[in-house]
């Protein structure tokens, strides 16, 4: 009797319940950290919006971890910033694609030489850019400094020698840039580095970001005890029929 049991006991429905538990679980306890990150990055845009600029030199040398520099908002001239050398930075913005003009502030002293620049937001569609000149003409941005985008899988290779990113890559752009000893962060603008060119627009912090984790936490949760009770109604019946 106990080999006939063994023999039909559903072992490979148990193995594949049990494995399928395991991603379930292991699912919803991901969610679970992607709800405090979540949670902490409102916390800081909220607290960020009444935050004054601080200037951006002793911002950089106060902290040594680059960690510590996202969300801070700061204030920096930089000379000849109107008409910089820019690379392109593919991007979205209320749906619409467009490109993101990247270029490089010098900074007098400091741990650093340059920052990078996220100057804003033009169109796809619009075929304008700002022009391209020396200059020293000051221009005084006010913004955010954040960490770089890490690069996905769904990202397509960049194209730094035609000038062409999808990803920050922020020691790529600096190179092409000719900016020396780059900032770990980038700054973006908040303020119009161009007010002649109203197709170049700023991105200002964004207050929309969708917090669904607690959903998604409840999904995971959720599936893993309605299989573990489908498992459980078909053993309870198995061990019956014995």
């Amino acid at each position: 009797m106990t080999s006939d049991r063994r023999a039909r006991f559903p072992i490979g429905l148990t193995i594949t319940v049990s494995v399928c538990l395991v991603i379930l679980c292991g699912l919803g306890t991901w969610q679970v950290q992607r709800l405090r990150w979540k949670e902490g990055l409102l916390a800081q845009i909220a607290a960020l919006q009444a935050a004054s600029a601080r200037p951006v030199l002793p911002a950089l040398a106060a902290v040594s971890d680059p960690r510590k520099l996202d969300f801070i908002r700061v204030e920096v001239d930089c000379p000849g910033l109107a008409t910089a050398k820019f690379v392109e930075m593919w991007g979205v913005k209320d749906g619409a694609p467009g490109r993101r003009l990247i270029s490089a502030c010098p900074l007098p002293s400091g741990p650093y030489r340059t920052l990078l620049v996220d100057r804003g937001f033009v169109d796809e569609s619009m075929g304008v850019r700002p022009p391209v000149q020396a200059s020293d003409a000051p221009v005084h941005v006010i913004g955010v400094l954040r960490l770089a985008d890490k690069r996905n899988l769904f990202a397509p290779p960049d194209d730094p020698a035609h000038g062409k990113f999808y990803t920050r890559d922020l020691r790529a752009m600096a190179t092409l840039l000719g900016a020396p000893d780059p900032a770990p962060v980038f700054l973006g603008a908040e303020t119009a580095t161009n007010p002649g060119v109203p197709e170049l627009v700023p991105s200002p912090l964004p207050t929309d970001i969708p917090n669904n984790h607690l959903q998604y936490v409840m999904t995971w949760f959720g599936l893993a005890v309605a299989l573990a009770g489908v498992y459980s109604a078909m053993l309870s019946r198995w061990l019956k029929t014995q």
